[in-house]
């Protein structure tokens, strides 16, 4: 693993704590060599992340959208600053530079480009670690959400087993670094999806 995404708030949030993990993060990224594939922006924790990476002397590659750059939320002191037409080029782009994907405190912005990664596991499109980060409880609420889905099967246990959720930056470092991706199918009844073909 040589690089992480990092998709997070664009805005810092309510709470101290929110700058505080992401200033963490982004130094431990710096001191375990690992570069920064982040949004690209200079604002809330986004910008934060960026910072704590830069400081502690390390890669940071941001991807943003046009549209963003002229709304002048663009961080020009970043390693590199890659510009592209639309949020889905960004995803995409974001994807190919990344090696695993972690997901600080957002909105929906965050929630969506985490929950595409984990679709593309899931169809066998990527096969790359993804990891909430939690906050003070943040992500727990849609952890349990996760969870339930699994309960009401909608998802493989072993595809819930695939997804780290946890608050310690190295241990989730360390586990992304050992990751074997879930072998599961996306079907729960494989036998009744082949008997209707």
């Amino acid at each position: 693993m040589k690089s992480v995404c990092v998709y997070c708030g664009s805005n810092a949030g309510s709470r101290q704590t929110y700058t505080e993990r992401a200033i963490a993060l982004g130094t431990q990224l710096a001191k375990e060599g690992l570069a920064l594939v982040y949004g690209g922006g200079n604002v809330g924790l986004m910008g934060t992340v960026a910072d704590a990476v830069l400081e502690a002397g390390g890669e940071v590659i941001g991807v943003i959208p046009e549209q963003l750059v002229n709304w002048e939320v663009a961080h020009r002191g970043v390693t590199r600053l890659e510009v592209v037409g639309s949020m889905h080029e960004r995803k995409a782009r974001m994807f190919d530079l990344a090696d695993g994907f972690v997901a600080l405190p957002g909105g929906f912005g965050t929630l969506d480009e985490m929950f595409e990664m984990l679709t593309w596991r899931q169809l066998g499109i990527g096969n790359k670690p993804c990891a909430f980060l939690d906050v003070e409880d943040f992500y727990s609420p849609l952890i349990a959400m996760v969870d339930r889905m699994v309960e009401e099967r909608f998802l493989h246990p072993d595809q819930r087993a695939d997804l780290w959720h946890g608050e310690d930056i190295p241990a989730m470092l360390a586990w992304m670094r050992d990751y074997t991706p879930a072998q599961a199918s996306k079907w729960m009844d494989e036998k009744r999806r082949r008997s209707l073909r």
